[in-house]
């Protein structure tokens, strides 16, 4: 399972990051980062909630 952002979709609201802190990051600067865009097999309910909840559909899973 791999986890992907948009960034001119992503308005950095940090939804995903509340759900899932060991996938995604936000940075000073307000950008998202995927620290783990190859989900580890623990997270990939918590990766899959968190994307659904994105407020801006801007990330997106490839199985």
């Amino acid at each position: 399972m791999r986890v992907t952002v948009d960034p001119l979709v992503c308005e950095a609201n940090g939804v995903c990051v509340g759900l899932a802190p060991e996938v995604f990051d936000l940075t000073d600067e307000d950008e998202l980062v995927i620290l783990a865009p190859d989900v580890p097999a623990g997270e990939a309910d918590r990766v899959r909630h968190a994307v659904r909840s994105c407020p801006k559909a801007a990330l997106s899973i490839e199985e």
